[in-house]
C-alpha cells in the first residue's frame, strides 16, 4: 500500500462541502471512473496534464503568489510568502489569504499538518525560473568534483575543508549570507559586475510549458566577465556546457537587496463605466443575436445548395468566402464565425475537396432559431481559435477552416472577457468596451493576445458583441449561463430572446416577399426556389423574376403549384403582377425541347426553330435544320441548353424515354466527422460514447462524490498481481498493465474504462521518433501488444504501441 501524500491527509482532513468545491474546480479529476479514495484523487490531481489544465484558468494574482511560492521552494511558511509578496498586514493580507484559499479549492496550493504552505509539484515546475530565480547553490552544484569546490573556495580566500561534504556546505554557507556576496562582487571586474547585476535583474518568468520537446541549444562559450564569477561560484556551467552558465538563487538574492519584492496585483483594473438598464441590455442582445441567427441559417443554407471549395492547401478562401458572402448577404466576419462554430458543432465536414453539410445540418435547419442560436454559440465558448481572425501577422489572408492547431490561448481570451465583464457592478456596462481588454488579460494571463491589433482583444469582444453575449458594455443573459455552463438555462434565454421562425411572408406589387425576423427553413426553402434573396438580417427581401419562376418550373414545379405555394404563405392575397409574371413564364416555358443525340431540338412551331437557327449568338452551338419543327446541335444537351437560356429562350430538357428532365439539385452531404465502428471486431460495436457532460448536468454531483470519497478508505492499494497483489477490477485493466507498465494505476484505470465503454480518452504518448506527444483517441480496440484507435489529431485510424503510453487524461476538458 502506498503511503499516503501531504494533499492525500489535506483533502482526507475537509469536509464535504470544500471537498465538493475542489471536485468542481478539477473535474478532470473527477471523470469516469470515478475515484474510489482521497489518495487516487490526490494523484489524479497532481498529475502533470491535470495541472496544466488547471494554471490557464487562474487570475494574475492566483499565478503571482504560485510562482512566489515556487520561488521560496515550498513547503514554505505563509509569513515568508506574505514578506515576499509585501502583503503582511492591511487588505494586502486579506486580499493573499484570498487567493490562497481559491488556489486550494483547485487543489494546487494547501497547509501541511505544520502549517507549512504545499503546491502540487508540477506546479512548482510550471516556471523554469520563478520570480527569475535559478535553482539554489547546492541543487546546481551537483555533480561537481571536490578539487573544483576547492577551487572556488581558495578563489573566495575561504579555507579548504578536507571533504568534499565540508567543502560543499562551506561555499553553500559563504553564498548563503548577502554581505559575503555582495563583498566579493564589489571586487569583480567591470565587465563581470553588470553582467551579473544584469542577470540578478531579470523580471519574473512567464509558466513554462509541461511538454517539452528538444535539447538546449549547445553553450556558444563564456560571456564577456563570466570567467571571474564562474571561479568563485557566482554562477555555475552545466556539466556538458549546454546553456548560458547559471546564477544560484542565493547570489541574484544578494544582488537584488532586501527592499525588492514579488509583484502581487490582487486588485483588477479600473473600467470606466456607465449605467445600463437590464431591458437594454436584452433589447440589444436579442437584436443582435437574431440577426446573426438569421445570417448563419443563410450562409449554411448557400453552403447546403453549392459545397464550398478547398484550398490545396487546406480551408475555403477569400474567393470562396466572398462568393458565400455576396449569396447570403452577409459579411466576412459573420461567414466565418458561422462556418467555424458549425463544422465545430459537426453541421459541416470536409469531403473531398468540398465542405460540405452534414446529416446532422438537416435536422438542424429544421429546429427553430434559438435552439439553432444555441448550438452555435456553444461551439463559439469552446471554440479553439479565434474564427473572425482574418489575416495573419504579416497581414496574408487567412483562410477558414484551415485547420488551424489549437489555440488554449483563444478559448481563455473568450472566457477571460466574460469573466471580466461580470465583474462589472450590477446595472452598469462599460464605457467603452475596448478597456476590458487589460481586465481579460488580469482574469487570464494566459489568453492570446498576438492578433496584430491596435487595441488588444478587439476581435474577441468584437465577437461576444456579434453574438450578443457582450450588448451596450455588460454581459447579458447569455453570457451569464454561457459561463456558468448550464445549457438547459441557456436554451430558455435563447428562446427568450430570439423570436421564433417567421412562416408567413408579405407578397408584394413590386415582386418583392418581405419576411420579418428569420424565416422559417420552408418558408425559405420555398421563396429561394422561386425568387432571388436581396437582402438578409431582422427582415429579409426576395425579388420574384422570370429567371427566378423558370428555375421552379425547370425544377418540376407547376404553375398552378408555385401560386398555391406562394397564397399559402402570404400574408394576403397574391398580387396580380406576380399572378401574371408566373403565368407569363409559365406560357413560354418548355415550348423548345432538346432531345439527348449530342443533340436534337424539336418544338411544335416551325417558325421559333427557323429563329434559333439563323440567331447570329447561337451559332457556335453548330444547329443544323433538319425539319421545319427539328434542329440538331454539334453541341452537347448541356451546352446547347445553357447557351439557349442564356439568350433569352426557356428551353427544357427530355430524358431519353422523352419525357421533361427534372432538374432538381440534391444537396451534398459529408459523411460524419469520425467514421462508424469497425464492425464485429471492434470492441464495443454498436454502442455510442458517451459524451463529455457539461457544467451544469444532473449526472455529475460533486457533492455526492465528495460524501462517498470521504466514506471510503483513505487509501485503496494499487493492484500488484505479478507480486502477489490485490486482483484487477477487470481483465481489460489486467492487460493494459501489463503491458503498459509505466501507467500508475489510476491511468491504468481510465484507459480500461475507455476501451470497455468506448469513450474517447487523451493520451501522452512517446513516438518512434522519441518525441512525447498528446492524442486524443476513439473506438478504442485492445490488441496487445498494440491500441488500435482513431487518432483525433490525424483523423485516421492509427496503431499505438501499449508501452509508449505515458499518461492518460480524460478527453474534452479544458
Amino acid at each position: 500500500m502506498k503511503p499516503r501524500s501531504t494533499l492525500a491527509t489535506w483533502l482526507g482532513g475537509l469536509d464535504g462541502a470544500r471537498l465538493a468545491r475542489v471536485l468542481e474546480t478539477r473535474r478532470d479529476a473527477a471523470a469516469a471512473p470515478e475515484p474510489r479514495s482521497v489518495g487516487e484523487l490526490a494523484e489524479r490531481l497532481q498529475r502533470p496534464g491535470s495541472v496544466a489544465l488547471a494554471l490557464p484558468r487562474l487570475a494574475r494574482p492566483h499565478l503571482q503568489v504560485a510562482e512566489a511560492l515556487a520561488a521560496l521552494r515550498a513547503p514554505a511558511s505563509r509569513g515568508a510568502l506574505a514578506e515576499l509578496l509585501e502583503a503582511a498586514d492591511g487588505e494586502a493580507a486579506r486580499e493573499l489569504d484570498a487567493v490562497l484559499e481559491a488556489l486550494a479549492d483547485h487543489a494546487l496550493v494547501w497547509f501541511d499538518g505544520a502549517g507549512k504552505l504545499r503546491m502540487a509539484g508540477a506546479l512548482r515546475h510550471a516556471w523554469d525560473a520563478p520570480l527569475g530565480l535559478d535553482a539554489p547553490l547546492e541543487e546546481l552544484l551537483t555533480g561537481t568534483t571536490s578539487d573544483e569546490l576547492r577551487g572556488m573556495l581558495a578563489a573566495l580566500g575561504v579555507k579548504p575543508p578536507g571533504t568534499k561534504s565540508q567543502r560543499l556546505a562551506a561555499l553553500v554557507e559563504h553564498h548563503g549570507d548577502p554581505e559575503r556576496v555582495l563583498s566579493v562582487v564589489a571586487k569583480a571586474p567591470a565587465a563581470t559586475r553588470k553582467l551579473l547585476e544584469d542577470r540578478a535583474g531579470a523580471r519574473p518568468a512567464r509558466p513554462a510549458r509541461f511538454i517539452m520537446s528538444g535539447s538546449p541549444d549547445p553553450d556558444p562559450g563564456p560571456e564577456p566577465g563570466a570567467r571571474w564569477a564562474l571561479d568563485r561560484g557566482l554562477l555555475i556551467e552545466d556539466r556538458h556546457r549546454y546553456g548560458p552558465a547559471r546564477m544560484p538563487a542565493e547570489v541574484a538574492l544578494a544582488l537584488r537587496g532586501p527592499g525588492r519584492h514579488a509583484p502581487f496585483q490582487p486588485v483588477p483594473p479600473s473600467v470606466g463605466r456607465v449605467s445600463v438598464a437590464p431591458v437594454d441590455v436584452d433589447r440589444e442582445a436579442s437584436a443582435v443575436a437574431s440577426a446573426f441567427a438569421a445570417g448563419a441559417a443563410s450562409v449554411l443554407s448557400v453552403c447546403s445548395t453549392t459545397a464550398p471549395a478547398r484550398l490545396r492547401s487546406g480551408g475555403i478562401g477569400a474567393h470562396e468566402l466572398a462568393r458565400i458572402g455576396k449569396a447570403a448577404h452577409a459579411d466576412d466576419a459573420v461567414v466565418r464565425l458561422a462556418l467555424e462554430t458549425a463544422y465545430a458543432a459537426g453541421l459541416m465536414a470536409r469531403n473531398g475537396d468540398h465542405v460540405t453539410p452534414t446529416g446532422t445540418y438537416d435536422a438542424w435547419a429544421e429546429q427553430e432559431p434559438p435552439e439553432q442560436f444555441a448550438v452555435l454559440l456553444q461551439a463559439w465558448w469552446n471554440l479553439a481559435l479565434t474564427p473572425t481572425r482574418a489575416r495573419d501577422e504579416d497581414g496574408k489572408a487567412l483562410p477558414a477552416l484551415g485547420g488551424a492547431p489549437p489555440c488554449n490561448g483563444c478559448v481563455q481570451a473568450r472566457h477571460g472577457l466574460l469573466a471580466a465583464a461580470a465583474r462589472l457592478p450590477a446595472g452598469h456596462g462599460a464605457r467603452v468596451t475596448a478597456d476590458l481588454g487589460p481586465l481579460i488579460a488580469w482574469h487570464r494571463p494566459f489568453a492570446d493576445c498576438s492578433l496584430q491589433e491596435d487595441t488588444p482583444f478587439a476581435t474577441v469582444i468584437r465577437e461576444a458583441e456579434l453574438l450578443g453575449v457582450l450588448a451596450r458594455g455588460a454581459l447579458s443573459a447569455l453570457g451569464i449561463h454561457l459561463r456558468t455552463g448550464d445549457p438547459e438555462a441557456l436554451g430558455v434565454e435563447c428562446r427568450r430572446l430570439l423570436p421564433s421562425a417567421t412562416a408567413t411572408a408579405r407578397l408584394g406589387a413590386d415582386l418583392t416577399a418581405v419576411v420579418t425576423g428569420t424565416p422559417s427553413t420552408r418558408l425559405a426553402a420555398l421563396l429561394d426556389s422561386v425568387a432571388d434573396r436581396e437582402t438578409s438580417g431582422t427582415a429579409s427581401v426576395w425579388r420574384f423574376s422570370a429567371a427566378g419562376v423558370r428555375r421552379a418550373l425547370d425544377a418540376g414545379r407547376t404553375p398552378e403549384g408555385i401560386a398555391a405555394d406562394l397564397t399559402a404563405v402570404a400574408a394576403g392575397p397574391l398580387p396580380q403582377p406576380l399572378s401574371y409574371l408566373i403565368a407569363d413564364t409559365a406560357r413560354g416555358h418548355g415550348r423548345v425541347r432538346i432531345a439527348p443525340a449530342a443533340c436534337v431540338l424539336h418544338g411544335d412551331e416551325p417558325a421559333l426553330l427557323a429563329e434559333l437557327a439563323a440567331h447570329r449568338r447561337l451559332a457556335k452551338l453548330g444547329l443544323r435544320r433538319l425539319a421545319p419543327t427539328v434542329l440538331i446541335s454539334r453541341s452537347p444537351l448541356d451546352a446547347t441548353l445553357a447557351a439557349l437560356r442564356a439568350e433569352g429562350y426557356a428551353p427544357v430538357a427530355e430524358t431519353e424515354e422523352g419525357t421533361v428532365r427534372v432538374e432538381r439539385t440534391r444537396p451534398r452531404r459529408a459523411a460524419a466527422a469520425v467514421p462508424a465502428p469497425r464492425g464485429s471486431r471492434a470492441r464495443g460495436a454498436g454502442r455510442t460514447a458517451a459524451p463529455n457532460l457539461p457544467k451544469g448536468s444532473d449526472a455529475f454531483d460533486p457533492s455526492a462524490l465528495a460524501t462517498r470519497l470521504l466514506a471510503a478508505p483513505a487509501t485503496i492499494p494499487d493492484p500488484a498481481p505479478f507480486e502477489g497483489g490485490a486482483p484487477f477490477a477487470t481483465d481489460t485493466e489486467e492487460i493494459v498493465a501489463g503491458w503498459a507498465k509505466q501507467l500508475p494505476y489510476t491511468d491504468v484505470r481510465q484507459l480500461a474504462h475507455a476501451i470497455d465503454t468506448g469513450q474517447a480518452i487523451t493520451v501522452e504518448y512517446v513516438a518512434a521518433s522519441g518525441n512525447l506527444t498528446v492524442r486524443t483517441l476513439s473506438r478504442l480496440e485492445l490488441a496487445p501488444p498494440y491500441l488500435e484507435a482513431w487518432c483525433h489529431l490525424r483523423e485516421d485510424e492509427r496503431v499505438f504501441t501499449l508501452s509508449r503510453v505515458h499518461g492518460v487524461m480524460p478527453a474534452g476538458h479544458s
